[in-house]
C-alpha cells in the first residue's frame, strides 16, 4: 500500500511530537537529552511532571512526617515555620519520586506494609495518567513560551501498564494519539541482561500492573514483617520484564511504530551512538514509511500522525 508520507524535506519541516515507549533503562531519557541539546526539542519527562506536580504534595508530606516522628529539633523548627523543606527533583534526579513510591517489605528496615504499598501504587498510577493527559497542554506551552518546534515525551517504563491497550478511547491512549506518534524502543537480549543485573545489584521501587503485583503479594504478611524489601523487588524484576514485553508490543502494533534499540543507537545497542535531531527524524521517517507500507494499521497510524502535525503547523502559523 502507498505510504501516506510526503517527501522527507516536507516531513522534516513539520512540528513533530514523539512519545517514547519502552522499559526503563532502554535509552528513552538518553535520546530525549540528545534531541534537546542538538536541536532544542522540548523534553517532557513523565516522572519529572509526576514528581513536581501530581505527587509533589505527597512526597513532601511523607518527608515531613518522617522528620516530625524522628527528629524533635527539626520538628520544632518546622512547627514554628522557622524553616521549610522542598525537594530538588530534576529530569536527571528523580530519586524523590521513587523513594515515595517505595517497596513492599518490613517497615523496620525501610519497607512498606501491604496497604500502604498498594495505596502508593494507586497514587502513582493516577499521577502517571494525569502526566500523560498533560502532554497536549505542554506541547502548546513548549512552542508559545520556549519556541521549541519539536517535542519528545520521555514516558515512564510503566506506560504500558496504565492504559487499556484494547480500548482506543482510553484517556491515555487518546491523549497521546491526538498529539504525538508513539515509538516503541525494543530492547535486545544483551540490554535485557544488563537491566536484570542492575536490578539484581540495586533494586529500585517500581510501579506494577495490579494483576501482576496482586498475585505476588498473595500469601505475604499484611504488615510486611520479616520481608526483605530489596529481595522481594529483586525477585520480581525478571518476571516484570517478561510481563511487560507483550504489552509494549501490543501497544505499538495498535497505535504506533517500533524500532530495535540497535537501529536507534547504532554501534552497541543503548550504549551505542545516540542520534542527533536530524538523524532521528531521518530514522523516524524511514521506519514509518517502511512499516506503514507493510501494514494497514501502521498505515492508518501514519496518516493520523501526519494530519496531527499538519494541523499543528497551521495552528502555529496563525500564532506567529
Amino acid at each position: 500500500m502507498p505510504s501516506p508520507l510526503p517527501s522527507f524535506e516536507e516531513f522534516r519541516a513539520l512540528p513533530h511530537a514523539v512519545t517514547l515507549l519502552g522499559m526503563s533503562g532502554v535509552g528513552k531519557t538518553m535520546l530525549s537529552t540528545s534531541l534537546r541539546r542538538s536541536d532544542n526539542w522540548f523534553h517532557y519527562s513523565a516522572d519529572y511532571r509526576i514528581g513536581t506536580a501530581h505527587l509533589a504534595e505527597s512526597i513532601l508530606d511523607n518527608i515531613k512526617f518522617r522528620i516530625m516522628r524522628t527528629d524533635p529539633f527539626i520538628a520544632g523548627l518546622l512547627s514554628s515555620d522557622s524553616i521549610y523543606i522542598n525537594h530538588n527533583i530534576s529530569v536527571d534526579n528523580l530519586e524523590p519520586v521513587s523513594t515515595y513510591l517505595g517497596m513492599f517489605g518490613d517497615p523496620e528496615s525501610g519497607g512498606l506494609d501491604k496497604a500502604t504499598f498498594l495505596e502508593r501504587q494507586q497514587e502513582y498510577r493516577d499521577a502517571e495518567i494525569k502526566s500523560m493527559r498533560d502532554v497536549g497542554r505542554f506541547l502548546v506551552k513548549s512552542w508559545r513560551i520556549y519556541s521549541c518546534k519539536d517535542f519528545i515525551n520521555d514516558a515512564s517504563g510503566s506506560l504500558c501498564e496504565i492504559a487499556d491497550i484494547d480500548n482506543p478511547e482510553d484517556p491515555v491512549i487518546s491523549a497521546l494519539r491526538e498529539n504525538t506518534v508513539i515509538l516503541y524502543i525494543r530492547a535486545n537480549a544483551e540490554g535485557e541482561e544488563t537491566l536484570k543485573r542492575r536490578a539484581e545489584s540495586d533494586p529500585k521501587p517500581l510501579f506494577y500492573h495490579p494483576d501482576f503485583i496482586e498475585k505476588h503479594l498473595a500469601g505475604q504478611p499484611d504488615d510486611g514483617k520479616g520481608v526483605d524489601r530489596r529481595a522481594f523487588a529483586r525477585e520480581l524484576f525478571p518476571l516484570l520484564l517478561e510481563d511487560r514485553k507483550p504489552r509494549y508490543e501490543n501497544f505499538a502494533e495498535k497505535y504506533g511504530f517500533s524500532v530495535n534499540v540497535d537501529d536507534l543507537f547504532p554501534g552497541n545497542g543503548e550504549t551505542g551512538k545516540t542520534p542527533n535531531s536530524e538523524a532521528f527524524i531521518r530514522l523516524l521517517y524511514d521506519l514509518i514509511e517502511k512499516q506503514s507500507a507493510a501494514d494497514e494499521v501502521a498505515n492508518a497510524n501514519a496518516s493520523r500522525y501526519l494530519k496531527v502535525c499538519q494541523e499543528r503547523a497551521r495552528t502555529r502559523g496563525q500564532d506567529v
